[in-house]
């Protein structure tokens, strides 16, 4: 049912926890189904140095965490910018039609995250 991929992410998340004096911190929820994802990250010079989540929900919405820390560590901000979920349910090799909220919650919140830095 769950890719290898989605899997190793759920069983060894990569990035978990909080950034310490992080610039930008935020929780985002999708009220449909419970899941919610904390996102904390730290910019320096225009480029993600760490970013870290917390997640409480299903299988892929963990996953999609994890994968999401990796996606965006050391990239600029306009390539963060440019991420998509689709980018985020790539790199857990796929979920299912039903979890594809996973992959929109981790962009929902990168996008509050990087609009909190903009204030």
């Amino acid at each position: 049912m769950y890719s290898p991929k989605l899997l190793d992410h759920f069983q060894h998340p990569r990035n978990a926890g909080e950034v310490p004096d992080a610039d930008a911190g935020v929780e985002v929820a999708n009220p449909a189904c419970g899941d919610i994802l904390r996102l904390t990250m730290k910019v320096v010079d225009g480029r993600v140095t760490e970013i870290r989540f917390k997640a409480k929900g299903c299988v892929p919405a963990m996953a999609c965490g994890s994968a999401l820390t990796e996606l965006v560590g050391g990239k600029t901000l306009a390539e963060t910018r440019a991420l998509r979920r689709e980018d985020v349910i790539q790199a857990v090799g796929g979920v299912p039609e039903a979890s594809t909220h996973a992959g929109q919650l981790a962009i929902d919140a990168l996008s509050a995250a990087l609009q909190r830095l903009q204030k």
